[in-house]
């Protein structure tokens, strides 16, 4: 009988007729080799059907637990399961840290890493940028070795796979000293306040976040963490003002579950993500779509949604504003550009956001904008933006040629 299981958000109910959780490398390998379509679902933070299959489905939650720390290479291996927050108390513990953190430090390292999930921070690229090698099993059910120095050719075309490749079981990835982050919000940013000044507000610290409600008043937050030793932003900067109590992105909910604010130092991991491990972030009632484009259109294209904010405000919970530094991932919403990534956290209601979602779209097209690939979202960006498109279908062709790791939603998107 299937099991009736659903993502985080509830919005997507699976539909697997298998759902297997193997307790080793092992069993999974007897999983995959002996399917005909499969695919790996982790901590199930996507909005879409990325991970959905109607055939069999995989969770990795009862795999064992690697953690290895290898200080001279400066590198961390663990398994494709592992929370990213759980893997950032253990390298705290033992001096180590990570470039960057997601919002959430509840998403899985394996899945943050294959959708393209990202941070903030001029400088800073998405999670995926750190890793250096990794283990999938691929469709017949072999494990494979793959490293950035050992296959420079087709790593980058890898590591972010949308598991369209093989089912990763763990990554290593870069490391460096732990070091201490304040977290400053300043309220009452301006709408053009914000055109005029976006390359200074998102170099006022080490990662930047600008949330806004797209209501008439226009009236936005900046969170900066600051590393330590950085300035914090002055009273009265662009016209914004200190918070004088702790916010919750989402406005009238209780800050209770956020990292700590105010300018207080603290561990870069208590402080880079906007939510505390030790709690759900929310209920989950949502939906959320994102969008990455060239930074040198950002005011342009925020100028852009400005008018459709009337479309916009009723049916958002809270939309978010940050920087994505470039790399070289064939699939990353970031692939040879600095990106400004601007995100909308919706109301749980498809008929009312679906219009609006295209009313986005069409508003950013002439900006070459690339979707959050875990996220809700209408016409697939396709080669058009991608150059390495063709490649990574070449590459779906030589290590899953029968397309056991494929479903409807990579069959759309790659028809």
């Amino acid at each position: 009988m299937r099991e009736h299981r659903r993502n985080w958000a509830g919005n997507v109910e699976f539909t697997a007729e298998r759902w297997h959780e193997p307790a080793d490398l092992a069993q999974l390998q007897t999983v995959v080799s002996g399917a005909a379509r499969l695919r790996a679902v982790g901590t199930g933070h996507s909005f879409n059907r990325i991970a959905d299959c109607s055939a069999d489905m995989v969770s990795l939650s009862e795999m064992p637990t690697i953690r290895r720390l290898d200080e001279e290479a400066g590198t961390v291996t663990v398994d494709a399961r592992t929370r990213y927050g759980e893997l950032a108390g253990w390298l705290h513990e033992r001096g180590q840290a990570l470039h960057n953190l997601g919002s959430l430090p509840h998403i899985s390292v394996g899945g943050a890493c294959a959708t393209g999930t990202h941070g903030s921070g001029d400088h800073n690229r998405n999670l995926s940028s750190a890793v250096v090698a990794l283990e999938m099993v691929t469709a017949d059910g072999e494990l494979v070795a793959l490293g950035r120095r050992a296959n420079p050719e087709i790593f980058d075309g890898v590591v972010l796979g949308l598991g369209a490749l093989g089912v990763v079981t763990s990554l290593t990835l870069d490391i460096e000293p732990t070091y201490d982050v304040a977290q400053v919000v300043m309220d009452g940013l301006g709408f053009d306040q914000l055109l005029h000044n976006v390359d200074e507000i998102f170099a006022s610290g080490y990662s930047v976040s600008v949330f806004t409600g797209w209501g008439e008043s226009g009236g936005s937050q900046i969170w900066c963490k600051i590393r330590a030793g950085g300035p914090e932003p002055e009273p009265g900067w662009l016209g914004t003002r200190p918070a004088e109590v702790a916010h919750h992105p989402i406005p009238g909910i209780s800050a209770v579950n956020c990292t700590e604010q105010f300018g207080v130092p603290g561990a870069w991991h208590e402080r880079l993500p906007h939510f505390k491990l030790a709690f759900t972030p929310s209920s989950g009632d949502e939906l959320q779509t994102e969008y990455l484009l060239p930074r040198e259109h950002a005011a342009q294209a925020l100028a852009a949604l400005d008018g459709i904010r009337g479309r916009i405000a009723p049916v958002l919970l809270i939309s978010e504003l940050r920087t994505v530094a470039a790399d070289s991932m064939w699939l990353s919403p970031s692939y040879g550009s600095d990106t400004l990534a601007i995100h909308f956290t919706w109301v749980q209601d498809h008929a009312a956001v679906a219009p609006v979602v295209s009313a986005i779209e069409e508003r950013l097209a002439p900006f070459a904008p690339r979707p959050h690939w875990g996220k809700v979202f209408g016409t697939p960006a396709g080669r058009a933006v991608y150059p390495r498109w063709e490649d990574f279908r070449a590459l779906m062709g030589t290590f899953d040629p029968a397309g056991k790791f494929r479903n409807e939603w990579i069959d759309h998107v790659f028809a």
